[in-house]
């Protein structure tokens, strides 16, 4: 039987509420992140995505109490991320009850911390949050290019180059995000999804851009992706994590069934 495909809702988190926006500006309440938990965790998600998305840009830590409190919560994994910079900041989360931590501006300018934390925790809690975007040159040509600080700022790294990379430092995951589909509910960026998959042995989690099951489909099937997360679509009901389930295993892919 092939491997369990993972649907995982994602809670993006800024000063105490969730938000969503779309490619990662513009953003709208979208509620209270421990009862969105709750509601994921009755729903049957496999694991759940916790983003505070301005602790990096802002220059500070992530809210460990609203993560203890998310964690206290649910029985489902939880991944944190944002605003991580040290091996003390991962220790403060895993703590606090995440099963992993998301890496992501830090580690552009240090990669070492990807191992240090792979080394404390194991390669399985150590997870690099990668965001890229489709680039166009002056001379028309096209760059992934990987940026930070909530999309705001660009590196200059290419997307598989910097996801080997990561791969190589003790990364056990990468959740590719990917900007210019974010929260367009018009799919993923199958082509891309793909090429990360194929580049690296690791799972990948495929993020940004899902607006109904017939695209968590393709980014799974044809984009190659280990797992698929969204927020948009499941923060405002427009789908339940059971229906996209259902819709999955109708169409062959192996996932946890759930009733919810």
């Amino acid at each position: 039987m092939s491997l369990t495909k993972r649907i995982i809702p994602c809670l993006d988190v800024d000063r105490g509420r969730v938000v969503k926006g779309v490619r990662f500006f513009d953003h709208v309440d979208a509620g209270d992140p421990v009862e969105q938990a709750r509601f994921y965790d009755a729903s049957g998600a496999d694991e759940l995505v916790f983003y505070d998305i301005s602790a990096s840009h802002e220059g500070r830590r992530i809210m460990a109490d609203v993560v203890r409190q998310v964690a206290d919560s649910v029985f489902m994994p939880i991944t944190v991320g944002g605003g991580i910079r040290t091996l003390d900041d991962a220790t403060e989360l895993i703590q606090a009850g995440a099963e992993k931590v998301s890496l992501n501006s830090a580690t552009v300018q240090d990669p070492g911390l990807i191992g240090r934390i792979a080394r404390k925790f194991g390669r399985c809690a150590t997870v690099l949050g990668l965001d890229a975007n489709r680039i166009t040159r002056a001379d028309g040509s096209e760059f992934w290019e990987v940026f930070i600080h909530g999309g705001r700022v660009g590196t200059g790294r290419e997307v598989l180059a910097w996801a080997r990379q990561a791969q190589q430092q003790g990364a056990g995951e990468i959740v590719l995000n990917v900007m210019n589909t974010d929260g367009t509910l018009r799919g993923y960026d199958l082509e891309m999804t793909r090429a990360v998959s194929e580049a690296v042995r690791i799972p990948v989690v495929a993020s940004g851009g899902a607006g109904r099951p017939e695209d968590m489909l393709a980014v799974l099937t044809i984009g190659k992706a280990d797992a698929a997360l969204a927020a948009s679509i499941f923060h405002f009901r427009q789908w339940s994590v059971g229906q996209v389930k259902r819709y999955l295993a109708e169409h062959g892919v192996n996932v946890r069934r759930t009733e919810a």
